[in-house]
Parts: C-alpha cells; sequence; structure tokens
C-alpha cells in the first residue's frame, strides 16, 4: 500500500521491504513533521481544516489498481475475529458520542448493519495526526498504510474525529471538521457502525 500511495504522489518510496520473523519497511524521509508537532497543534482551527480538506482530496482519488480492493470485508472478519479472542474496548465507541459497555452488543450492531459499509473509498485506514506528514502546513505525505485499502470513507472519518479529540483534548472541533469535509457526506449511524467495529481493534 505504501508502494501504492507514493505512485499517486501521497507517500515515501519504498526502498526495501523484508518479511522474516519481523516485518521491516525501509522508505525514503518524509519532508516535515506529522501533524503532532506543537507548531500545528498552537493552531487548532487550521490544523483541523487541513486535516479535513486532506481527508476529502484522498477519498476524491481514483482506486483502480489498489491492491486491498476489499478493506470492507477484511474489516468486518478482523471485528468477528478479535470478538472470538476476547478483545475489546469499551472506552473506543465514546469518541463518537455512543455508550457501549457490552462487547456482544456492539458485534450484534457490527453483524447486523455491517452491509452497510460500502466498498467505494481509498482510504488510509489510521487517518491520524501522526500519520500526516506536513512541510510549514504544507501536505507531503502519509505514513502507516498498513490498514489502507478500498473501504468505506466512515472509517477515516472515525479516525479524523478521534485524533482531534484525543490530540487537542477537545471534541470542540469535531463539527468544524465535519463542515470542512462535507457534512452531507457524513452519516452519524455510520460512525457509530464504524465505532463499535473499532472496539474489536
Amino acid at each position: 500500500m505504501t508502494r501504492y500511495f507514493h505512485d499517486k504522489g501521497l507517500s515515501a518510496n519504498v526502498l526495501a521491504y523484508i518479511s522474516d520473523t519481523r516485518d521491516w519497511l525501509l522508505t525514503e524521509k518524509v519532508r516535515g513533521d506529522d501533524c503532532t508537532a506543537a507548531k500545528y497543534l498552537e493552531h487548532p482551527e487550521r490544523l483541523c481544516d487541513t486535516l479535513a480538506e486532506r481527508l476529502a482530496m484522498l477519498h476524491a482519488e481514483d482506486f483502480a489498481g489498489c491492491p486491498v480492493p476489499n478493506h470492507t470485508e477484511q474489516y468486518l472478519e478482523k471485528a468477528r475475529r478479535n470478538r472470538r479472542a476476547g478483545v475489546f474496548d469499551r472506552d473506543m465507541p465514546f469518541s463518537v458520542g455512543w455508550n457501549c459497555e457490552d462487547a456482544d452488543n456492539a458485534l450484534d450492531l457490527v453483524e447486523s448493519h455491517g452491509w452497510r459499509l460500502r466498498t467505494d473509498t481509498l482510504l488510509h485506514g489510521d487517518y491520524c495526526l501522526p500519520n500526516i506528514m506536513l512541510a510549514e502546513w504544507r501536505f507531503s505525505g502519509f505514513v502507516d498504510l498498513d490498514n489502507a485499502g478500498v473501504g468505506d470513507r466512515h472509517v477515516d472519518l472515525f479516525w479524523a474525529t478521534w485524533t482531534l479529540r484525543f490530540n487537542l483534548k477537545t471534541d470542540k472541533y469535531r463539527d468544524r471538521f465535519i463542515d470542512a469535509y462535507g457534512r452531507n457526506k457524513v452519516d452519524g449511524d455510520l460512525l457509530r457502525l464504524v465505532a463499535a467495529a473499532e472496539a474489536f481493534e
């Protein structure tokens, strides 16, 4: 996926990848700093707008030839697999204002409504401030693309709203982000569905 994003001018060139007892990925350096740098966090409105605009641009990209053509299928299956393994973070859904303390209820939501998730958008998959690189406010590349693929935009929207709350220590920029991205493209019910699935990550 890093190579695929690089070919689109969205990530660093891959120099080497070695998979043995551990995986090693060597890339060229991406210019600038990630979005958790103080110089960006000190301007939260601009950072929020930049995050939204960059995500809208990513989601408008052509995804022909993507090596992960069905992120959604893998995403839902991972939730089921992790539920069987006993993985559940009851605090994760709070990031979209949904209270879910029971793993069975969360999985029921995933199973009964997972069909609503589309597979029509190129995703980062972990769209958080540390994974977006800026050089003096100009986008220079994405990092950490192991969850990328073609899936539902609400996965990235969930992580974007989560990271703003987590890194800025407030939820006051959530509406600003959604407006800047395009409120007509955001379904609150699908954000809750993604939150339920993410509780099993």
